[in-house]
């Protein structure tokens, strides 16, 4: 882990930030105290005279996660006397429509996820970021590429454009363990999907049960396998099928995708590697699902599911001790490099501004996602980040998983049509793990998706 040591500039800055009405006791770590932090990303935005002394924002969150992004704020407006004003919303996704709409948006509004967004700027309702914002992304997060596809958009007049700055990510690529139950019986970490596919056998060679798969959430029962289909999608397909297949350029039928479901079975349609059968799978619910790598004899050796599962848990489960998790491995034989599949927020222009702008800036920095990661709840692509301000280990491996990845691709079915993202893709892997076909599961999605256009 490295330190940052701090410097006589630094020392500058804290003197006249302290100084300020914004003091060091309003804000969640005193500048200049903690030597992990870049405190020296903060010089610039005080020397900055303004003449707009507000920033308006709204976003999504609401509670502790409202807390959490408002801690970031506060340094910015130490640094530039800025007030900014935040309006979060559980109903975000209609009250930004309406307030662009009615011609009174935010300066900045922050999307859940990147659909929306895209529909807004096709109606004229973003500005761009502009080309020195795309250089610097490509430069300075990892898969700096794909953070650039996943936030350019179409404008009104049909230009591609980048809008949006993905800022606080999650992972899902990832499979949970248990490190005791490894011990027993000598088994490794796979680094491949082939080590994976191998290890999967062993345990049944051993006696035991490989998996714990769960599709069951009522009303949405059917999501957990959508992850499944595209992280391998992404392990046996170039990035650019991935895109094409999340438009419907390319079908839902294309040998391709039925091919990625069919990776899906090998795992999920195997008695012997699934607790409780595969009759199970579609009928236990998600949340329950990971319990079976608790037990004594333990049902299960893996789960394989996003970086929030810990939820669910026995209480008093110690993360790194009594349960850990690895990369959802890439095949080595297919060299499409390590892709990694998760969500994040992107935050958009929709009145643009001096001030604005500075902010977009000051989201650049370091020191914005070093305090929200020495907090909990964000993973950051930027690679000057210090991995030792993460709130713990657990963290900090799935903020590597994330500077390690050579592509990353937002969750595909948040980015298909409602009707068939959160429709007939959930619905059809239930129906695939009740015993139809791969074949027949795509053919009826892409009937749904024919059905709207």
């Amino acid at each position: 882990m490295k330190c940052i040591l701090i410097s006589v500039t630094t020392f500058v800055v804290v003197a006249v930030l302290l100084s300020t009405p914004s003091t060091a006791r309003d804000l969640k770590f005193v500048i200049g105290k903690d030597n992990r932090f870049h405190w020296q990303d903060l010089k610039h935005f005080q020397s900055i005279d303004h003449q707009d002394r507000k920033l308006a924002i709204s976003g999504p969150w609401l509670g502790p996660d409202r807390d959490l992004v408002e801690s970031v704020f506060a340094y910015f407006e130490a640094a530039t006397q800025v007030k900014i004003e935040y309006a979060g919303s559980d109903s975000f996704e209609q009250q930004i429509v309406i307030d662009i709409q009615a011609g009174s948006p935010p300066n900045i509004a922050i999307f859940p996820q990147p659909g929306l967004a895209a529909d807004i700027a096709a109606k004229g309702g973003l500005t761009p970021l502009g080309k020195e914002m795309e250089n610097w992304v490509k430069t300075n997060y990892a898969a700096g590429q794909s953070w650039v596809e996943l936030g350019t958009y179409t404008d009104k007049s049909g230009k591609k454009d980048l809008f949006g700055f993905f800022f606080k990510v999650d992972v899902k690529s990832l499979v949970w363990y248990v490190p005791e139950n490894f011990e027993e019986f000598g088994y490794e970490i796979p680094e491949t999907m082939e080590e994976l596919i191998q290890l999967t056998r062993q345990i049944v060679a051993d006696g035991g049960t490989p998996w714990c798969i769960g599709l069951g959430s009522g009303d949405a029962t059917g999501w957990p396998a959508t992850d499944w289909v595209e992280d391998l999608l992404l392990r046996t397909q170039p990035p650019a099928v991935y895109d094409k297949w999340v438009s419907n350029e390319i079908p839902f039928n294309d040998p391709k995708i039925v091919a990625a479901i069919e990776e899906f079975g090998f795992f999920a349609k195997n008695d012997k590697y699934v607790a409780g059968g595969v009759s199970s799978v579609g009928s236990t619910d998600f949340r329950d699902s990971p319990r079976g790598l608790f037990t004594i004899p333990p049902r299960c050796y893996l789960h394989k599911q996003g970086s929030f599962i810990p939820t669910f848990f026995p209480k008093g489960t110690q993360l790194g001790v009594d349960a850990d998790f690895f990369y959802f491995p890439a095949y080595a034989s297919k060299n499409l490099g390590k892709p990694v599949l998760g969500s994040g927020t992107v935050w958009t222009i929709t009145k643009d501004s001096r001030v604005t702008r500075l902010f977009f800036e000051f989201l650049r920095t370091r020191l914005a996602s070093e305090i929200w990661m020495a907090q909990s709840g964000l993973l950051s692509p930027h690679k000057g980040v210090n991995l030792g301000v993460y709130a713990n280990d657990t963290l900090r491996k799935q903020g590597q998983i994330l500077l390690n990845a050579t592509t990353f691709r937002f969750d595909g079915s948040d980015l298909m049509p409602g009707v068939i993202g959160t429709g007939s893709f959930w619905t059809g892997m239930v129906d695939y793990v009740s015993g139809a076909s791969a074949k027949e599961v795509a053919n009826s999605i892409q009937a749904s998706w024919d059905a709207i256009k």
